[in-house]
């Protein structure tokens, strides 16, 4: 047809037919076919205008120029040309192209890439696609938004590198025949491996043997109807053969029938068993339980030779019989089938190795299609080029434990580590970090939650001796043996071996000699591994050919049939990068402003390492939803959840995909819905709190993360599953998801579950609030609701409505186990569909409980009719009585599965699940199995704890079985406490249910004894308990926790103060820590206190009495101080000590509870010394021969009293115990100081345990200062009666203004930057006449008044500095160097080495190398003197580096508050805590920013060459994974060294 070429000028609505097509050829360029059938449907330019895209797709023509015309006709209508956004490359890709980006770059679904081909979607059509267009094609709207993103990145990036797809074997297409020449027979037969070293057979050679005539099909897709299921063997290198012989069983039916007559020789019990074998034998592909069920003789050998192939099938048969003994039928098979087996053998077929693309899938998947097989990688590299690198994404995409590196440039830019940390997380170690315990080195390194990647020959971007390249004989010498040890951590069972894992060697570069660190990190491997578990790809033949024969020679092995050589690097990545799983990482989504999503990318994901993030499109894209896999998968979890099991996102997805069953919600649903709403909406914080109270399993947490799944289209969702991290890691991590891919920063929801406390997540908030308002600068008001970070704290409560009263006004919502009669319609509605799809729900008593509306009589009803042949001589009524008792008193406890067997004598039959519920018949249906994943084995436990307590109620009441009893007999049994057998979680729940404490309804402190005690104790009494204890003890011999919980128990309940002892003392003697002895002295407390009560009321005297009790307080006060230095002491805190550490004391937190307790006993001597006659507390003159006495001004013999028998034997008491009594004032004033320093030095702590603590201190400072304060006036009668003594009045009235201003101490004078400076100035000429008048007791008081003498003058110089009693810098300075020579490094107390930090601190443009030994010694002194303070807080810098010279330089934090006098003092405390006052303009002009680094997870400052080490100031100041890193800081002084502030990382 001839068309006119003139380009048309004339508005559209005029335009002719002819037109139309001109200007489709011309302008649009479609194809000219499109073009034709504009004008055989006489399509004109007034039909044009009304076109839309659906009336072009009518006409016939495909999606994708339907797209561009329709883009080009809007363009037209609106007047203007049609300009692409995209680079001009992208209009210029043919479809083929298209598909090749949207699958190696894009990584969508090959399905999707295909269907736009298909459509004739070419690069100047996709450049017109919109998100409906995608949509109308059946792409999903995850896949649409990440094209389109991936489209707008390539405006910023290089034209991608395409290269041809990789074929996708299906059912209809056929792979092309092997080009390697097929070997004859002759060859072929010595390659045929022996039937007992074959333990599977590939897929591959399945297929050829069901399908001999049809050409290799290599692999099956997922959605295949008739799907072959992958096994996964424990030996691997089965999987792995690089000559496969394949014998072709063309009579399969004949075969069949010979499997179908052997079976129907057994019995019904053995046929069961035998189809046991074929679910579980790990030496096999299992066939499932579901495909097996009700399964008869020839069903069962049709599915046998469809699964295993026919010659397999008969190998299965027969290895099965001999299994379960039935040897007379392996021989009557082998009789029957010898003539075939022979026939087949002479038409075997061989299958050469497929080509090495296929043989790189088989290695990296065990001849599957995902790399999911393997549970990590392990990669050994050497040096790389950046031409290489750009070929080596796959790494991305491998589950990577760590890579050794033996390039030192690998992290320089085009590197291979550089080019890793672009799109993934890695922590760069070295060899020798993998040194010490296992647990430590993985917790150190983070090991499992990020890559770490070892440089095992030097670092060339760190500029340092230690990081340089080695040759190979220095590597020998100084590092080989550290890679040794890595190959040993890694190639440990504890570590890596616990599933699978594959070693990659990946060579880049020639390894041309075995005198290569490379080539011994080989042999390191195979000394602790099997070659099948190593893999090679090199990168051309020349490299592998040296590296084989090395290997040949010197490991006597070959290592063909494990090597990638004679492909490029370029097939490589893209070979890897087409497996599976399929855009699991790259394809999650989450929420954007504006409605939009955003791709949630891996290196994001890698750094959250305490969050379990919920994506928009969860559980999407991961099954065929079609196939059978996917059915039998949802019943699964369906069944394992209504019955007990924990809730998972897939019980949400089932109900979301099928809308008329949908998930049952609970009434309060809504109500905490809206609650996160509103708070979005109307809160002016950026963090708030919201709780929900929960009955224990009453659906709490399956409500909070029901509507956190309803949410995840609003809020960017995720649970907080690693409660180890610091609060303030985790409030990273929650301002990273925040923030994104995205300009604005986005909502976020965190659910934190099962939360015993409120405290913590209180803690979490400040952090989260610090997290978030680091950038709030950058954040315009209009923002503001969308920086929210709202907490869901999911709260376990015996009583939630009262929990709720108590937290209000905070946010909250509480769930009872109580359903409303709407609630119960729901579950009545459920019920009926759970019996469309499962066999008899009625047994998901999880569900059936809460349907019931928690009857009680519903459950005991269970629990009666399921124990009605209870009996408990017999094993499994034994093992279910257990199971009760534990799941009655302590929180999500079980037995080890193969304990349960052990215990039932199951030996024949080893890890049976369903055997060992078939033995626990009738209470099978109580009980479920759960996967304990930190332990690595199955355990067995009661669904629900209502089951549980009515299960025990009913035992007691039927069968007068207590609680005691059946503890008894746990403890009597020996196996439970035999070598060999799984019991860790076992024996810490039975510990746990005979001492952990619940916590009291008000307040921190907990119940005196666990609940189990405490029934034992009002059902039967002492007897019985100190019977379970003692057993108990005898059981737990190492364990601290059981005497020391009797000994508590004997003391409390039954103040029988000589057994207590008893017990302490063995738990001392077990164990000596500060709960061990704190225990003792509790006890001696106790008893003193009720000695003191008894003799108030008492009329008559004993001198006896004050005998013993000085006795008792003379043991008090030993084992308080023993355990108060056991505190300051140790290193690590014990985690033998549960928790009945000792008298309530929270965990790991002793800190100053000995120097109270010592002050409890010592006020209480004094308190029993003023009831004695000559000491009477009424009478001053009395009163004062004691304050005398005490203070050691007169003796006892020159005290007024009157002279009888009584008063003498008093005086000859008090004689025998004079040293003790005149220690105790000395005592109590130095203890009085360490806790005025703990106070003062450490951040503060609104704990109600510090609260009770001042408080007590408090108390006994008023009852100190009624006793030992002299009045001014003595002193002034003294000086008027002896004028000679006026010199030394003058210098003790200064002493005594000193005490009584609180400036006698260093302390003391520090607490004075935030008081008058009138005050410190009157100090400061004190200490300067003391100092002029040399009258000092002793050199320990003079260097004391130096140090005090020098502080007072910096703080009077921060207060006042023209003030005419300051000193000089240089004066203060040389007065300190003097003292500092004096005391040396070693003196006791910091004070000396804190004013060094001060004075002496380096300059920019002056270094002082002394400082570095300065701070080492007060570290060590304050370690030594105030460790016990510093155990689980953090200290206080009184004063920071600013950015003058001499004293100016140094600010105090009251002169950093002055900037913020507007603001209230709890918010300015709240900048405090948590670092943000770092962040305001006028704290930043006054303070200098110290250079730096983080190495090894240790902060140093940089003066030059000079390292000063510093601590950061918050823990989370410093990244996990010990990376080394340039950063820079502020300083502050602590009285424990240097800290680090608002540290900030120079990448």
């Amino acid at each position: 047809m001839r068309r006119s070429t003139t380009k048309v000028t004339s508005p559209i609505e005029k335009w002719t037919k002819e037109d139309v097509h001109q200007w489709l050829m011309t302008e649009v360029k479609v194809h000219e076919t499109c073009a034709d059938r504009f004008c055989e449907e006489e399509v004109s330019g007034d039909i044009l205008v009304e076109f839309e895209k659906t009336d072009i797709l009518d006409l016939g023509i495909k999606h994708g120029p339907a797209v561009k015309i329709t883009s080009y006709l809007e363009k037209l209508k609106e007047r203007s040309d049609h300009e692409s956004q995209l680079p001009a490359y992208v209009e210029n890709w043919s479809k083929e192209q298209v598909s090749q980006w949207l699958l190696q770059h894009v990584n969508i679904y090959s399905k999707y890439a295909e269907r736009l081909q298909e459509e004739d979607v070419s690069g100047d059509c996709l450049v017109c696609f919109r998100k409906q267009d995608f949509l109308d094609l059946g792409v999903k709207s995850g896949p649409a938004v990440k094209i389109l993103a991936e489209l707008h990145k390539l405006n910023k990036e290089p034209e991608p590198t395409l290269q041809p797809n990789l074929p996708i074997s299906t059912d209809q297409q056929e792979a092309p025949k092997p080009t390697q020449p097929v070997p004859s027979l002759a060859q072929a037969i010595p390659t045929i491996q022996p039937a007992s070293h074959d333990k599977t057979e590939s897929k591959t050679d399945k297929m050829m043997e069901n399908e001999s005539e049809k050409p290799l099909q290599p692999f099956k897709k997922a959605s295949e109807k008739e799907e072959i299921q992958q096994p996964k063997p424990q030996s691997l290198g089965a999987r792995r053969k690089e000559t496969v012989v394949t014998t072709v069983l063309p009579d399969i039916p004949n075969i069949t029938v010979e499997i179908q007559k052997t079976l129907d020789n057994l019995l019904k019990d053995d046929l069961k068993l035998f189809q046991f074998y074929l679910r579980q034998k790990s030496k096999y592909e299992p066939i499932s339980r579901s495909r097996l069920e009700g399964k008869d003789t020839m069903d069962t050998a049709e599915l046998m030779t469809k699964h295993y192939g026919s010659k397999e099938a008969l190998r299965v048969t027969k290895d099965i019989l001999k299994e379960i003994n039935q040897l007379n039928l392996v021989c009557q098979l082998e009789k029957n089938m010898g003539q075939q087996e022979q026939q087949c053998l002479s038409k075997v077929a061989l299958k050469t190795e497929a080509d090495q693309g296929d043989k790189l899938k088989n290695l990296l998947t065990c001849g599957g299609n995902s790399l999911d097989s393997y549970d990590r990688f392990v990669v050994v590299v050497n040096k790389s080029s950046p031409e290489q690198v750009q070929y080596l994404q796959f790494l991305n995409k491998l589950k990577l434990f760590c890579v050794l590196d033996f390039d030192p440039n690998s992290n320089a830019t085009g590197g291979l580590c550089h080019s890793y940390r672009e799109s993934r997380v890695a922590n760069m170690h070295t060899p020798s970090q993998y040194q010490g315990q296992a647990d430590s080195v993985i917790k150190n390194l983070n090991l499992y939650k990020q890559t770490s990647w070892v440089f095992c020959n030097g670092r060339h971007d760190i500029d340092s001796d230690s990081n340089r390249e080695l040759d190979y004989k220095n590597w020998l010498r100084k590092c080989c043996r550290d890679v040794e040890q890595l190959v040993s951590f890694i190639c440990n069972p504890e570590v890596l071996l616990r599933g699978r894992n594959l070693i990659i060697f990946l060579l880049l570069s020639p390894v041309d000699t075995e005198k290569d660190p490379i080539f011994d990190t080989y042999k390191s491997f195979i000394k602790h591994t099997e070659e099948e578990n190593i893999i090679t790809i090199c990168e051309s033949q020349s490299i592998y050919s040296k590296w084989k024969e090395m290997i040949q020679e010197k490991c006597d092995f070959d290592i063909d049939h494990l090597s990638i050589n004679e492909l490029t690097l370029s097939e490589i990545n893209g070979t890897i990068m087409a497996l599976g799983p399929l855009n699991q990482s790259s394809g999650k989504l989450l929420p954007s402003s504006g409605s939009a999503a955003v791709v949630l990318k891996q290196k994001d994901e890698d750094f959250m390492t305490a969050l379990d993030i919920l994506c928009q499109n969860q559980c999407e894209n991961i099954y065929d939803e079609n196939s059978q896999e996917f059915r039998d998968f949802r019943i699964k979890v369906e069944e394992e959840f209504y019955r007990g099991g924990k809730v998972k996102w897939w019980n949400f997805y089932f109900c979301d995909k099928d809308k008329e069953k949908p998930f049952v919600k609970r009434d309060k649903y809504e109500n905490v819905k809206k609650m996160i709403r509103s708070q979005l909406r109307d809160s002016k914080t950026m963090c708030d709190l919201l709780n929900l109270f929960h009955h224990p399993g009453c659906g709490g947490t399956t409500l909070a993360m029901h509507v956190m799944w309803d949410l995840r289209k609003e809020f960017r969702c995720a649970v907080l599953k690693d409660n180890s991290l610091p609060k303030t890691e985790v409030a990273s991590q929650v301002r990273r998801l925040m923030k994104l891919e995205s300009e604005k920063p986005c909502s976020v929801l965190l659910l934190v579950d099962d939360s015993k406390e409120t405290e913590n997540p209180h803690d979490l908030v400040n952090c989260i609030h610090k997290a978030a308002v680091e950038d709030s600068l950058n954040i315009n008001n209009d923002d503001v609701p969308n920086c929210k970070v709202i907490i869901l704290n999911c709260v376990r409560s015996h009583n939630p409505r009262e929990q709720y009263r108590k937290h209000n006004p905070t946010p909250s919502q509480y769930i009872t186990a109580s359903l409303t009669q709407e609630e119960q319609k729901e579950f009545e509605k459920k019920l009926k569909e759970l019996k469309e799809t499962h066999e008899k729900p009625e047994n998901f008593y999880s569900f059936m409980i809460m349907k019931s509306n928690f009857d009680k009589k519903y459950i005991d009803d269970l629990a009666r009719n399921t124990l009605e042949n209870f009996d408990f001589s017999s094993k499994k009524d034994q093992l279910f009585a257990f199971l009760a008792l534990l799941c009655t008193f302590v929180a999500e406890s079980e037995i080890a599965l193969s304990l349960c067997e052990d215990f039932l004598g199951m030996k024949m039959i080893r890890l049976q699940e369903e055997s060992l519920m078939d033995r626990m018949k009738p209470y099978s249906n109580f009980l479920i199995i759960d996967t304990i994943e930190e332990w690595g084995y199955k355990g067995i436990r009661i669904l629900h704890h209502t089951i549980a307590s009515a299960c025990l109620e009913e035992l007691e009441k039927r069968y007068n079985l207590k609680v005691s009893d059946i503890t008894m007999e746990i403890l009597h049994c020996d196996l439970f406490f035999s070598d060999g057998v799984v019991k860790n979680r076992f024996m810490l729940s039975l510990q746990r249910m005979l001492i952990e404490r619940q916590r009291k309804k008000d307040g921190d402190e907990r119940e005196p004894f666990s609940p189990l005690i405490d029934k034992v104790h009002n059902q039967q009494g002492r007897q019985t308990v100190q019977e379970i204890f003692v057993k108990a003890s005898s059981r737990f011999v190492k364990s601290v926790s059981i005497p020391q919980a009797l000994a508590r128990y004997l003391y409390i309940n039954e103040r029988d103060f000589t057994e207590a002892l008893k017990w302490a003392e063995k738990a001392k003697n077990i164990k000596e820590n500060p709960y061990t002895f704190d225990t003792i002295g509790q006890i001696h407390k106790s008893n003193l206190k009720t000695n003191n009560l008894r003799e108030k009321q008492e009329t008559s005297r004993n001198p006896e009495d004050l005998n013993t009790n000085i006795k008792i307080a003379i043991n008090a006060i030993t084992a308080f101080k023993r355990a108060q230095e056991l505190a300051n002491t140790e290193d690590e805190r014990e985690n033998e000590a549960a928790d009945d550490e000792s008298d309530d004391y929270p965990r790991k937190s002793y800190n100053v509870y000995g120097y109270v307790g010592v002050l409890d006993i010592a006020f209480l001597v004094f308190e029993i010394l003023t009831r004695l006659p000559f000491f009477e507390e009424g009478d001053p003159m009395k009163k004062k021969y004691l304050r005398s006495f005490l203070q050691k001004t007169i003796p006892i013999t020159s005290v007024y009293k009157e002279n009888n028998e009584i008063n003498n034997r008093y005086v000859e008491i008090i004689k025998e115990h004079e040293p003790f009594l005149l220690s105790l004032k000395t005592e109590v004033k130095e203890t009085f100081e360490i806790l005025d320093g703990y106070f003062t030095y450490i951040k503060a702590n609104d704990s109600e345990f510090d609260s009770k603590n001042r408080w007590t201190v408090c108390g006994h400072f008023k009852k100190y200062v009624t006793l030992f304060c002299t009045a001014p006036e003595e002193m002034k009668r003294e000086r008027q009666n002896n004028p000679n003594l006026n010199l030394k009045i003058d210098i003790e009235e200064r002493r005594l203004f000193l005490e009584k201003n609180q400036a006698d101490t260093f302390t003391g004078i520090l607490q004075h930057l935030d008081k008058p400076a009138k005050e410190i100035e009157e100090i400061t000429k004190c200490y300067a006449y003391l100092q002029q008048k040399q009258q000092f007791i002793n050199k320990k008081q003079k260097t004391k008044e130096i140090i005090n003498y020098i502080l007072s003058n910096i703080v009077l110089y921060i207060l006042e500095p023209k003030s005419k009693y300051v000193k000089s810098h240089s004066h203060l300075s040389a007065l300190l160097l003097t003292t500092l020579q004096d005391v040396g490094l070693q003196y006791p107390f910091p004070d000396p080495y804190y004013l060094a930090l001060l004075l002496l601190w380096p300059s920019p443009t002056e270094e002082n190398a002394e400082i570095v030994r300065y701070v080492r010694a007060i570290r060590n002194s304050s370690h030594k003197r105030l460790t016990s303070f510093f155990r689980n807080r953090s200290t206080v810098a009184h004063l920071y580096l600013g950015k003058e010279e001499g004293l100016k330089r140094l600010v105090s934090k009251p002169q950093l508050d002055e900037n913020f006098k507007k603001m209230r003092r709890d918010a300015l405390a709240q900048l405090w805590r948590n670092g943000d006052i770092f962040k305001d303009k006028a704290i930043i002009s006054r303070l200098h920013r110290v250079s730096g680094t983080i190495e090894q997870g240790e902060v140093f400052a940089s003066y030059g060459k000079l390292k000063i080490p510093v601590r950061p100031a918050l823990i989370a100041g410093i990244r996990s994974g010990y990376s080394t890193e340039k950063v820079s800081f502020y300083l502050g002084f602590a009285i424990n060294g240097p800290l680090a502030y608002d540290i900030q990382y120079e990448n």
